[in-house]
């Protein structure tokens, strides 16, 4: 099994913060989307992250085929809408907690 990392890049840097209902309301369904990766305990972390350059979201999911990845989250809320864009890169080395 392979870990991806994925970053949601969101429309504006203050977008954690200052979300229209609308888009809270993607946000929501965009969790949902993910949540089945969680439950089978194949998403090692997930959740919005605050830095210097505003706001975006990290998830990081083990899985065996980047394309099974990759189709997942173009299928998401955030993507389908355009609310916000989704990127993927293949860890190449390092450590994951054991399971």
């Amino acid at each position: 099994m392979s870990t991806f990392v994925f970053r949601l890049i969101a429309p504006r840097p203050t977008f954690a913060l200052d979300m229209t209902d609308e888009e809270r309301s993607i946000m929501g369904r965009h969790a949902e989307h993910w949540q089945p990766l969680i439950d089978a305990g194949r998403m090692v972390a997930f959740g919005p992250v605050l830095d210097g350059t505003g706001s975006w979201g990290l998830g990081v999911v083990e899985a065996d085929d980047e394309d099974e990845v990759r189709a997942f989250a173009q299928a998401d809320p955030v993507v389908t809408t355009g609310t916000a864009r989704i990127e993927v890169g293949k860890m190449l080395a390092g450590f994951v907690r054991p399971a």
